[in-house]
């Protein structure tokens, strides 16, 4: 590279990519693939103009792609596990015993709750929105609730479970980039996700009161009696559940946990169900199918409900990310991130105004790439020295930059979060953002802590 860029090149990458994603995907309905790809094309552009060539460009978006490894395995495994568990009847039964239990004014809060327990329980939001969180979307429907309230609700129980996980990948990279220990780390986070979550139930209380008796028993009647014929739906059927909360207790690794839980729920298919175990293995694949039940006449809306899972449904989030991984590539190996954040740190004055910076920079960098780990390795990374000058605990950093990138992940249309959200739930951004209330608003008590001293921690000579 013969020069750094300068700011308003590496600012003009930022606002194209912003323009470009708004502009095509909101008005002209264009997918957000091709759009990071002309995004990418302009930022390639102010690459070569500071001297790097297409050779350099293939380093830097392999580089990004090699960390992003770990979330594509991830992905493929929670495509294995919705199908198996379809097979199994793991999710039905969970859609099963909520239609039968749940009150349709407090759905929103039971929701956030069953959600946030799933996810604490097996380290990944995405895998507790796949599974849980199918299960309740359809609940929400069969109930009559909006579907993008049950959405926003499903989707912070998941965000929440993910952060107070010492299972998550994001918990645990936020910890290692501040280097404080794992719980240490949790119990930072607790100061902001807690009010946030209790402002949340406060408002999807209210918002659910309107619910009340809004519900079809006949519509719903059917529906039960439907998922009992297909499948035989007793204590058999939670294995799978179990076996992958015993798995990470154990602390294997979240993909393993998934795999070894999905082969369980083939055998549970097989052997309680009577479904033919080679159509859950192609369950795995291609999705679970209603012709691989022993039931010739299948309802549309069971359909719908079952019809679930498989790898093949997770290639257009991972085809997103090969695409949106290219754009944070080139824009990391010009050196534009660089200059964006050097230029916004000198700003610093008080513990407020450097939390607030800290916040700004990681929502600037998670709008533009849509991800969160590149988000807090590099705002880590570089506000690092910033919090010890100010004597400030590096818990209050490691919690700062969840609040401002893992949090608000699944309200960018464009980011993977926002995408895999909006498919596997079937809902659009749109309409769960207003309603996903601790995603936005821990940010905002982040920065109020700042101005004020709540909750901020000084450094502790004995803290690991």
């Amino acid at each position: 590279m013969k020069r750094q860029p300068t700011f308003l090149e590496s600012i003009s990458t930022i606002i194209v990519m912003v323009i470009v994603v708004t502009t095509g995907f909101v008005i002209f309905n264009i997918p957000i693939q091709v759009l990071l790809l002309i995004s990418s094309a302009y930022a390639a552009c102010i690459a070569y103009r500071v001297g790097l060539r297409w050779g350099d460009l293939e380093e830097g978006i392999s580089k990004r792609l090699n960390t992003a490894m770990p979330a594509i395995f991830i992905i493929l495994a929670v495509g294995v596990i919705v199908g198996s568990w379809m097979f199994s009847g793991t999710v039905p039964a969970l859609i099963y015993y909520g239609l039968n239990f749940l009150n349709p004014s407090y759905y929103l809060v039971s929701a956030f709750i069953i959600s946030a327990i799933t996810s604490v329980a097996t380290g990944t939001a995405w895998g507790s929105a796949s599974t849980a969180g199918i299960a309740l979307i359809s609940i929400g429907n069969q109930l009559g609730i909006d579907s993008g309230m049950a959405a926003g609700a499903i989707i912070a129980g998941a965000v929440f479970g993910d952060k107070m996980s010492p299972l998550s990948d994001t918990t645990n990279l936020a910890a290692l980039v501040t280097k404080v220990n794992i719980f240490a780390h949790i119990k930072s986070m607790m100061w902001t996700t807690i009010p946030a979550s209790i402002i949340g139930l406060i408002v999807w209380f209210f918002a659910g009161l309107r619910y009340h008796s809004q519900t079809n028993p006949k519509q719903i009647e059917q529906l039960l009696h439907e998922l009992a014929k297909i499948y035989h739906i007793n204590v058999f059927v939670w294995i799978p559940l179990i076996v992958i909360i015993i798995c990470l207790l154990c602390k294997i690794s979240t993909v393993p946990a998934m795999l070894i839980s999905s082969l369980s729920a083939l055998l549970v298919g097989t052997f309680n169900n009577h479904f033919n175990i080679v159509d859950g293995f192609k369950a795995t694949f291609n999705g679970f199918s209603h012709t691989m039940t022993n039931h010739s006449h299948v309802s549309n809306n069971v359909k719908a409900l079952i019809e679930q899972g498989g790898m093949m449904s997770m290639t257009e989030i991972i085809v997103t990310i090969f695409c949106g991984y290219a754009f944070a590539g080139i824009v990391e190996r010009t050196g534009c991130l660089d200059v964006l954040l050097k230029t916004v740190s000198k700003g610093v004055n008080s513990v407020g105004t450097l939390i607030l910076i800290t916040v700004v920079c990681c929502l600037m960098l998670v709008f533009a790439a849509g991800v969160a780990s590149i988000v807090i390795i590099m705002v880590g990374v570089l506000m690092k020295e910033m919090f010890e000058e100010r004597q400030l605990s590096q818990t209050v950093l490691s919690r700062t930059l969840e609040d401002s990138s893992t949090m608000v992940l699944p309200l960018i249309p464009w980011g993977t979060s926002g995408i895999y959200y909006a498919q596997q739930l079937n809902v659009n951004v749109n309409d769960f953002f207003i309603w996903t209330v601790p995603c936005y608003i821990c940010a905002i008590i982040a920065v109020i802590y700042g101005f004020t001293g709540i909750g901020i921690k000084k450094i502790n000579k004995n803290e690991v």
